[in-house]
Parts: structure tokens; C-alpha cells; sequence
């Protein structure tokens, strides 16, 4: 069984690739919600455990909306996308030209939403690419700080023969609105991780 805390720099290269494949598709798709023309950074690549990915990309006091799934079929495993919740107050004034009645439900329903179509597109993306059938399961959703995250039970993923993945895309609206940075997780088990790198040709 291969050790995925000692990925190749050529492996590594491959997923960084499939990351900006992803990061695509998902631009593309937040562009079809909002209606209008995003422009992305090129992702930058994290990988290791829960812990040392959040060490990395939040303040452990921060607020982070945090949105997970699980997907099944030819891969098995978990999708969290985190977003720094200060920063994506700006995507909700885009969605929401009214105030609602019951504000914090529909924005944490509207976050489900946009968090759902971001991670099926990246999902859909590394299935188009590798030919491989993914199927997502319906998303849960978390709203605390970095702290509080690593204690929540549906965030328990830390065991050895799981692999974490996380790509760092930076959405720029290209107006008065702020840029928006979401951290999209893939947590795989070690025998997707390596269906994966056997259908780039990386592992015979």
C-alpha cells in the first residue's frame, strides 16, 4: 500500500493540474450563478492533515462557513470547501437583491447551494478527466471558528490511510466586489488516491 504523506513531485505536479482542471469548471460554474465574468488566481496546492491544513490557510479564531459531502461510486471519500465567512458576505448581496425573512437560514441554505454546485464541479471535473463515475450525496454545512472545526464529529477524517488534498482558488469578480478565496478539501482514502494516480499513468 503506498504512503500518501510521500507523494512524488511528479505526482504531486499531476494532482496540482487535475486542481486547476477543477478550479475551471468551478469559475465557470459560480459565473452561470452570478452572471457574470470571474476570474481566477491559479490554485495554490496543500497538502497533510485537517490540522496542518487549517494551521496554514485560517486563524484559528476566524469565523469559516464550512461545507462537506460525501461522494460515492468509482471514488469514495469527502468534500469540504471552507470559506473565510467575512469574505463571502459580498456573494450573498449578489444573490440576495432583497433582504429575506429569515436571513441566517436562507444564507446558510444559499451557502449549501453554491458550495454544492462548487465541489460537484470540481468532482465532475476529475471524473471527466479520468473517465471515472462520481456521485455526491446531499451537503451539511458548519459555521464556527477553526477551533471549534477540528472538535466537530463530521470532520473526524484524520486517520492515517486517508489523504487530504486541499486546493486554494482565489474568485475575482473584476469590480468593487472583494476577490473571495475558498479552500476546497479532497479526502480520499488510500485505495482512491491511488485509482486516481493509476489512471494518470503515475503508479503502474
Amino acid at each position: 500500500m503506498m504512503n500518501v504523506k510521500r507523494l512524488s513531485e511528479v505526482q504531486l505536479d499531476a494532482l496540482k493540474e487535475v486542481a486547476n482542471i477543477g478550479s475551471g469548471h468551478a469559475a465557470t460554474a459560480l459565473s452561470k450563478l452570478l452572471g457574470k465574468k470571474i476570474m481566477i488566481r491559479v490554485p495554490k496546492i496543500i497538502t497533510g492533515t485537517l490540522n496542518e491544513i487549517l494551521s496554514e490557510t485560517t486563524d484559528s479564531n476566524d469565523v469559516i462557513a464550512s461545507v462537506f459531502l460525501n461522494f460515492l461510486g468509482d471514488l469514495t471519500g469527502r468534500t469540504l470547501i471552507l470559506f473565510p465567512y467575512a469574505e463571502i458576505q459580498d456573494i450573498f448581496g449578489l444573490l440576495i437583491p432583497e433582504k429575506p425573512d429569515n436571513p441566517s437560514e436562507f444564507k446558510e441554505s444559499l451557502l449549501k447551494e453554491v458550495s454544492n454546485i462548487l465541489s460537484c464541479s470540481y468532482m465532475n471535473a476529475l471524473g471527466e478527466l479520468l473517465g471515472l463515475t462520481i456521485t455526491p450525496t446531499v451537503p451539511g454545512i458548519s459555521i464556527d471558528n477553526g477551533k471549534a472545526l477540528l472538535s466537530n464529529d463530521s470532520f473526524k477524517f484524520n486517520r492515517e490511510n486517508e489523504f487530504i488534498l486541499c486546493i486554494e482558488t482565489e474568485f475575482d469578480f473584476g469590480d468593487d466586489t472583494n476577490p473571495v478565496i475558498a479552500y476546497f478539501l479532497l479526502i480520499s482514502d488510500t485505495e482512491s488516491l491511488e485509482l486516481i494516480l493509476k489512471k494518470l499513468d503515475l503508479i503502474k
